[in-house]
């Protein structure tokens, strides 16, 4: 950009930079004859430097990396301007509607992206008459978009998105008909659409989306026939697909995700023929459209589910997607498809890797045996939600590089029955498998095979017997999710290198908890909650480095707790056992996690506990009720004793646990005082003392 190579710049426009605040004022003198020593006439530098009185300085270290990256060396204070040097602070403050920006009466570009200003827009912006281009996206201006806008009749470009405005768009910003690029997203506005958008006719790009706008796309959106991006989505849009948009010919990149559209697609959306792969709304407009080079397409990138959900928009997978048989890539999860599927039409793409037909919502079963012989190259492939069978009989040709099996059964949709097929773990590069929430009773023994497997997940099925041993030998197993099932017997004596979360909960289990868990030095979720096991308190499980989550909750443990160590711990559940006598004044000292999380805590790591395939979920009492977590915060804390028999005082080395955010010591016969050491606990969000023997003050701190 020009005005980044000089405080000044003698062109035509005079340029100011500040930080990422760019002011263009026009200058109609000849600056030829203007002498080098003179950079700007007086009143322009006067109105500009006063301007930038009127705000406070804020260093920031995004306009710090955009600086460097233009360039620029940073300054911490503005006064270098009148050395002519660039500025990299940004500009915080309130925006007075009095403010000397109004004697810069020729400003033909405003850009005061990025900073801090708050308070309304001055309602004299309509002065700045020969203004082509306004943008004050990424701030904080509040309070009504002001009407005055329409006399910036020269306007070809304006951004106000990422702010805090209340209100509706102005009615009256239909007449500035020069208009060519609109973005208020992200700016708080609501009501509806207003039909006058309609007679921006030069308009080619348009934002509205991530609002509070209801309603439907008007219709006079048909004449803007220019438009190459229109943006809605996360909005409360409703109504059926507008037709309206069929005639913007040119539209590249459309957007309606999030929103509560209904109705079926309609079949002339062919007319939108220049619609990007890359645009969530693409399916339909691609494979109705029947391009010539349509064999040549390699991947469609078709997130369909971005368009429907939320939505309600449905109608048949046509038949012509069989004519893209060089496609590697098809996703068309949670689409309606609002009656059966020919799943057969999909067996002439051979070069599929990847395959999303999760939840579409069809009647359809497919056979999962003769549906896998037609792919070789297949990598992912995603059912969950549909009608499945399958059984023992090996697939003719099954693919030898799938990595990726999705299975999981929905709601009142048909469950895949029986017995899991043994040839599953003949897949040699098979490391994700999901049979949730189905039917199976049993599985289909393997003494050599699933050596690739990383993640099991088998909750909520009906299996029964003992836990397969065979299953011990996938030395690679990382997550093993055998939870709400009807297994018997004892937990294997076996030893999971690699293990990380190990969840065997509500199920029949019995015995004692096996002592090989202390070789799993990898674990980090521990859940045997709701079983028969009859065990003492395990405090040898402190020797595991990584453990954050152990729930023993509604078992048979009994016996004192002894003190522990637990450095990485953040959620313990030993609710409902027998554990009595008291616990030690010192028990939580070196609770390491639930006393200074941050010291823990690796925030370059993601938001929730478990990977890209898995989130560890738990169970918790919150405030008395049963709180169900299916996504665990990293920083989330919990402390769960209640239910058990446990006596004497609350250890005042509790004080220690400021990090905690649940406490529940509930239906014990705790006695003494409340120690006055919990009024340290100030991230505590939810406290259940009930049921005890407690006597003397509630502590006042």
């Amino acid at each position: 950009m020009e005005g980044m190579r000089g405080f000044w710049n003698l062109t035509s426009t005079i340029s100011l930079t500040l930080s990422i605040l760019y002011l263009f004022v026009y200058n109609d003198e000849d600056v030829s004859a203007v002498p080098t020593r003179h950079l700007c006439r007086p009143d322009q530098r006067d109105a500009l430097l006063q301007f930038k009185n009127e705000f406070e300085v804020q260093n920031s270290s995004i306009s710090y990396y955009r600086c460097i990256y233009s360039g620029i060396k940073p300054h911490e204070k503005t006064e270098s301007w009148m050395n002519n040097s660039d500025c990299c602070n940004l500009l915080g403050g309130q925006f007075h509607s009095n403010s000397s920006l109004q004697n810069l009466h020729s400003l033909t570009t405003l850009d005061l992206t990025g900073n801090r200003f708050s308070g309304q827009i001055m309602s004299s912006i309509g002065n700045f008459s020969h203004l082509t281009s306004l943008n004050l996206s990424q701030n904080n201006f509040s309070g009504f978009i002001p009407s005055s806008i329409v006399d910036l009749s020269y306007l070809i470009f304006l951004d106000f998105s990422i702010n805090s405005f209340s209100g509706q768009i102005p009615s009256s910003i239909g007449n500035l008909s020069h208009l060519t690029y609109l973005d208020l997203s992200s700016t708080q506005i609501l009501g509806q659409i207003l039909s006058s958008i309609g007679n921006l006719y030069k308009i080619t790009y348009l934002d509205l989306s991530n609002n509070n706008i209801v309603g439907e796309i008007p219709s006079s959106f048909g004449y803007l026939n220019q438009l190459t991006s229109l943006y809605v989505g996360l909005n409360r849009l409703n109504g059926s697909f507008p037709i309206a948009l069929l005639n913007l010919t040119e539209l590249s990149s459309l957007s309606l995700s999030y929103n509560q559209f209904t109705g079926i697609i309609p079949h002339n959306i062919t007319s939108l023929s220049s619609l990007l792969p890359s645009s969530p709304f693409l399916l339909w407009m691609l494979l109705l459209s029947l391009i010539t080079n349509s064999t040549e397409l390699l991947s469609l990138g078709l997130y369909l589910h971005h368009l429907s959900y939320n939505n309600n928009l449905r109608g048949p997978i046509p038949e012509t997607i069989s004519k893209f048989t060089n496609l590697e890539e098809l996703d068309l999860s949670h689409y309606n498809t609002q009656g059966p599927i020919d799943f057969s039409i999909f067996s002439h793409l051979k070069l599929l890797d990847y395959l999303d037909l999760s939840h579409v919502n069809t009647t359809t079963t497919i056979d999962l045996n003769d549906f896998l012989s037609n792919f070789r190259r297949l990598d992912g492939l995603f059912l969950s939600g549909n009608h499945v069978s399958a059984t023992n009989k090996i697939p003719v040709s099954g693919p030898p590089l799938l990595r990726y099996l999705h299975l999981s059964g929905c709601e009142t949709n048909n469950k895949i029955k029986g017995q899991v097929p043994g040839w599953l773990w003949t897949l040699p590069n098979l490391t994700y498998l999901n049979l949730s929430n189905n039917t199976f009773t049993s599985f289909k023994n393997s003494t050599k095979h699933g050596l690739s497997m990383i993640n099991l997940l088998a909750s909520n099925n009906n299996f029964t017997g003992n836990i397969p041993s065979f299953i011990c030998g996938w030395r690679s197993l990382a997550t093993l999710d055998l939870s709400n099932n009807y297994f018997s017997g004892g937990i294997p004596e076996t030893i999971f290198e690699s293990l990380r979360t190990l969840d065997v909960g509500h199920n029949h289990l019995t015995g004692k908890l096996p002592r090989s868990l202390i070789h799993f030095s990898s674990l980090e979720v521990l859940n045997m909650e709701s079983n028969i096991i009859n065990d003492m308190y395990p405090f040898w499980l402190s020797s595991l480095p990584e453990l954050k989550i152990l729930v023993l909750r509604s078992n048979v443990f009994h016996g004192p707790i002894h003190q522990t160590s637990f450095p990485k711990l953040q959620i313990i559940d030993i609710s409902h056992n027998h554990f009595n006598g008291a616990l030690p004044s010192d028990f939580f000292v070196k609770w390491s996690a639930m006393s200074s999380l941050g010291t823990v805590y690796d925030q370059q790591n993601k938001m929730y506990m478990g990977d890209s395939y898995y989130h560890d979920l738990v169970v918790l009492m919150n405030k008395g009720l049963e709180m169900k977590l299916q996504h665990i915060l990293k920083i989330y804390t919990a402390l769960d004793f209640s239910g058990n028999k446990l006596e004497g005082e609350i250890p005042r080395s509790i004080g220690l646990l400021k990090e905690l955010h649940v406490l529940n010591l509930s239906n014990n016969a705790f006695t003494g005082v409340i120690p006055s050491s919990m009024g340290n606990l100030t991230a505590l969000e939810s406290l259940d003392v009930s049921q005890n023997q407690f006597s003397g003050e509630i502590c006042k701190s």
